[in-house]
């Protein structure tokens, strides 16, 4: 689409300023800098023309008709922690940010019927916190809940290392309020269980990346706190070692068993040897793969535990498991959740990392794994794989470290080579190129090289129903044009 004038710009930030108040419009360098930032780096010299900071939904409302009226591009925008530069500008000064970071109220919690309606601006972790004080649980859990906001969470359609029991944020929201591209607010902040009335709007908003709208509120779904904890860390031979073991502890606690996490043994190194405060939970031997695993009775059952570690025992008698150890207090389980956390910031360590957000049916995670290690040194010989995700649902971070002897820049040049290697076979596999952290701009071009003709058509038609100049968040997602 073609850029507003800068004299419709001037216009727009006259009025806006007189909306949401002086100290929130900025428009210095200098301040927008954060907001333009993009996280991984990949996409420099980010502008944006101004950054509004609305203080309520009637103020986003007023923004965006404003902005509308002039034909001035927005791109909504939560924490800024995402992965495929969904929430940032592209570059030409043109585009207003709607950030919704003073939307932060806890609007009401109910622990009766487990709800709770919480303004788009709030950190992951408030609402992690807000329920934990009624005596409830909101189990979205995600490395930066500390930064992310509620509102990025579904624009996002955030995963983390819960979904493989409570889904993701697409099962976590009964209702949204959304001020639509024209300025309109969608009051959808319902509460119920059921409502066969239509189609379910909401569903077009969560996982949209702010394409069709700017989410202002929520009611999220909240869950009794799980009685006890089992946390266990085990040393593997191999994936299919952790696919049996998988399906064993699943036939026998259930939906109890909250994550199922993966690792290779070069990524547990590169932990315990640069981060002082871990260490290798399983010191006897270097095992190929890991994994970590946390059982939640929702009941109290003290004989639990001795059940898993009968199932363990077994484990080891078949072969199957080479080494465990079960978490005998909090802090000991807070640990070995340390190594599967502190895995992604330790993946700078070895240099460039080109890196892949994929899903493949639980079922073929082996195999997929087996056939990118091949392609990838194909592309890239003497490259470092460092897989690792949640094999629970299928979601694998298959990121790749740069051969030790080569140029950060030499080896980024084989992204999009490797790119399009690991995605066909994950397409050929039945996956998804996007399991958790979107499309954004990065992921814009390969979707719709997978993306069924039918599909990417449909999104088009949806985008034009509600964003006919498209304005909201252009070029993200899918091109309308």
């Amino acid at each position: 689409m073609k850029a507003p004038k800068t004299d419709a710009i001037a216009s727009a930030k006259v009025e806006i300023v007189k909306i949401v108040g002086e100290p929130y419009l900025i428009d210095q360098d200098s301040e927008k800098a954060a907001f333009e930032h993009e996280w991984r780096g990949h996409y420099r010299n980010l502008k944006a023309a101004f950054v509004a900071v609305p203080g309520n939904t009637q103020e986003v409302s007023s923004v965006v008709k404003i902005c509308n009226r002039f034909k001035i591009p927005m791109i909504p925008q939560g924490g800024n922690t995402g992965l495929v530069a969904a929430g940032v500008p592209h570059g030409e000064g043109s585009e207003v940010i709607i950030s919704v970071k003073r939307l932060k109220s806890v609007r009401s919690i109910d622990p009766l019927e487990n709800t709770i309606v919480v303004d788009a601006g709030c950190t992951l972790q408030q609402v992690q916190d807000a329920a934990d004080d009624a005596d409830r649980l909101f189990p979205l859990s995600i490395g930066s809940q500390g930064t992310c906001q509620i509102g990025g969470n579904i624009g996002s359609n955030a995963g983390g290392i819960t979904v493989l029991r409570y889904g993701n944020m697409r099962e976590l929201v009964l209702g949204l309020e959304v001020v639509l591209p024209d300025g309109e607010i969608w009051h959808g902040l319902r509460r119920l269980r059921k409502d066969n009335t239509g189609y379910d709007l909401k569903q077009l908003f969560i996982g949209g990346e702010g394409t069709l709208g700017v989410v202002t509120a929520a009611v999220l779904k909240l869950f009794p706190k799980p009685a006890a904890k089992i946390t266990g860390f085990l040393g593997l031979e191999s994936p299919h070692h952790a696919l049996q073991c998988l399906s064993t502890l699943r036939e026998s606690s259930g939906e109890w068993l909250t994550s199922f996490e993966i690792m290779p043994r070069a990524g547990v190194e590169l932990v315990i040897e640069n981060y002082s405060a871990c260490r290798d939970p399983l010191p006897d031997g270097n095992y190929p793969w890991y994994v970590l695993f946390e059982i939640a009775p929702s009941t109290k059952n003290e004989a639990f535990q001795t059940d898993i570690e009968a199932i363990l025992a077994e484990g080891f008698e078949e072969e199957l498991i080479l080494d465990a150890v079960i978490a005998q207090s909090e802090q000991q389980s807070a640990q070995l959740w340390q190594i599967r956390e502190t895995l992604v910031e330790a993946q700078k360590i070895p240099g460039a990392s080109i890196k892949h957000d994929v899903s493949v049916p639980v079922s073929k995670v082996p195999e997929f794994l087996e056939r990118a290690y091949d392609v990838c040194q194909k592309v890239v010989p003497g490259c470092r794989p460092l897989p690792f995700g949640h094999l629970g649902d299928g979601n694998i971070h298959y990121n790749v470290s740069q051969p030790a002897d080569m140029k950060h820049e030499n080896y980024m040049e084989f992204m999009h080579a490797m790119n399009e290697e690991v995605h066909n076979i994950v397409v050929e596999l039945g996956g998804s190129i996007s399991a958790e952290h979107g499309i954004g701009y990065l992921k814009i071009a390969e979707n719709l090289r997978f993306k069924p003709e039918i599909e990417v058509t449909l999104m088009r038609k949806i985008k034009k129903a509600l964003d006919p100049d498209g304005l909201m968040n252009p070029g993200k997602m899918v091109p309308i044009d």
